[in-house]
């Protein structure tokens, strides 16, 4: 029988690797604040090369990046979750360090590239500071646009792929217009729906729920038509009905080919989101991506550029989140 001291060097030693990483992911995290300080020295300290105004404010927003980051650091244990998910951050938070330093030496200090096509970082921070009103309006108007259209088409293509996966006569009579329509760009039928379609608006709809559709509407299928036809057997043997069959044998099993579709979805509707919002919607990111652009505005054409990839990666953890509280009974079967 192994000895009580044999037992506790054995745990020692399988405890060494575990200390090892966690030294390790501390000594990252040291690294990231100590990074994001020097960068704030270097903001504030080096001369700008012209005028560049929020340096200071931009140097405060370094200073509490590398405050926070020590924080987590300092608070250890009292704040584990916080710590968690700092030290994992780390690298990244490094290379941002580092990134946003470069910037700042390469614009604001050196001048290497020339302005307004390149301005300094803190120039984006004088555009949330300035231009918050407009930028924010247009942050609602871009919302309130791809929720409406990318809901819509979402409903549509859900509907029609369950259609062609569950009916024949549903497939025969709707797949061949889906591979007519669907492959084509929706930006292809700008000059129809401006046409068509009474405003701007509700033609920026159109093409948003058209490009939704396309893809939800052939991964909804192709799940639909995936099914075990044994779970069928089973349900009919217990007497289920169609509707039965459809509802809560189908659509559940098809529910992760679903969730692709939303995703791929989610990006083409962005994506015409921007064109549609250029070409004739009088608000919206994309309106302001062209206004900034006529008047040379290139800080506020970056600021809205930024604020577009934070909007996107928001509703796109929202849909993480939808699906793996939808999918919780398939969790470990899904994985993408």
């Amino acid at each position: 029988m192994m000895s009580t001291q044999g037992v506790e060097s054995h745990e020692a030693l399988a405890q060494t690797p575990i200390r090892a990483l966690g030294g390790r992911q501390s000594a990252w995290t040291a690294v990231a604040s100590l990074a994001w300080l020097a960068s704030a020295v270097i903001t504030i300290e080096w001369p700008n090369a012209d005028d560049s105004p929020r340096t200071a404010e931009f140097a405060v927003l370094q200073f509490v990046v590398a405050l926070f980051v020590f924080a987590s650091l300092a608070l250890g244990t009292r704040a584990p979750r916080l710590h968690a998910r700092v030290r994992k951050l780390t690298p990244w938070l490094v290379v941002l360090a580092l990134g946003f330093t470069a910037w700042e030496i390469v614009t604001a200090k050196l001048q290497l590239l020339p302005r307004p096509f390149f301005e300094p970082p803190q120039a984006l921070v004088d555009v949330f500071a300035e231009d918050w009103p407009r930028l924010g309006t247009s942050v609602l108007a871009s919302l309130r646009l791809l929720v409406t259209g990318y809901l819509l088409g979402a409903c549509a293509g859900f509907g029609v792929g369950v259609s062609i996966g569950w009916s024949r006569a549903a497939g025969y009579w709707l797949h061949p217009v889906l591979r007519f329509v669907g492959p084509l760009p929706a930006t292809a039928w700008l000059p129809l729906a401006f046409f068509f379609f009474p405003s701007s608006y509700s033609a920026g709809l159109f093409l948003i729920a058209l490009s939704t559709s396309f893809p939800v509407a052939v991964l909804t299928w192709s799940g639909v038509a995936a099914v075990d036809t044994a779970f069928y057997d089973i349900a009919r043997t217990l007497g289920a009905r169609s509707w039965f069959l459809v509802l809560r044998v189908a659509i559940p099993a098809a529910l992760p080919s679903v969730f692709v579709g939303l995703f791929m979805g989610l990006g083409a509707a962005f994506s015409v989101l921007v064109v549609a919002e250029m070409m004739g919607v009088k608000a919206g990111l994309g309106w302001y991506l062209s206004w900034a652009q006529g008047w040379a505005s290139y800080a506020n054409m970056y600021a809205a550029l930024l604020v577009m990839a934070v909007m996107c990666s928001g509703l796109i953890t929202g849909l993480f989140k939808a699906r793996d509280r939808l999918l919780g009974w398939q969790k470990g079967a899904v994985k993408w």
